[in-house]
């Protein structure tokens, strides 16, 4: 697997552990939980245009680019895109399930996924960083 794929499916798996986490603690995940039939549809109305979010502009900000991943004062470069990212996910997210968009989920959506992001990507730092060496 190549950098980009690697980067590729982490970015993915971030985005899926943030949404996951985020409706774990409304307790819609687990035992006592809806059913997966009405949960699924609605983890992936916010999954979904997060990641297509995430995919469209991620490229543009160099997130891909080897001189970019490879250096650790470039992180905020994933925290920056998610602040755009995550309220194009909130509205579209509102326009899929024909749901208001409410600000305070935009803010917190946004926050916890560029934290997510973050954390996976200095992760993904930290163990090419011996790759390099």
């Amino acid at each position: 697997m190549n950098k980009n794929q690697t980067l590729i499916l982490g970015d993915t798996l971030a985005i899926a552990i943030v949404t996951i986490i985020g409706f774990a603690t409304h307790g819609e995940v687990g035992a006592g939980s809806p059913s997966a039939s009405i949960i699924l549809p609605r983890m992936l109305a916010a999954f979904i245009p997060l990641t297509l979010g995430w995919f469209l502009l991620a490229p543009w900000l160099g997130l891909f680019q080897p001189e970019i991943i490879s250096n650790l004062k470039q992180l905020w470069r994933p925290v920056f895109a998610m602040l755009f990212v995550g309220p194009f996910a909130v509205t579209l997210r509102g326009l899929i399930l024909n749901a208001a968009i409410i600000p305070v989920f935009a803010v917190v959506l946004t926050a916890t996924s560029a934290f997510g992001m973050l954390v996976w990507r200095g992760i993904y730092f930290l163990l090419n960083r011996k790759e390099r060496k």
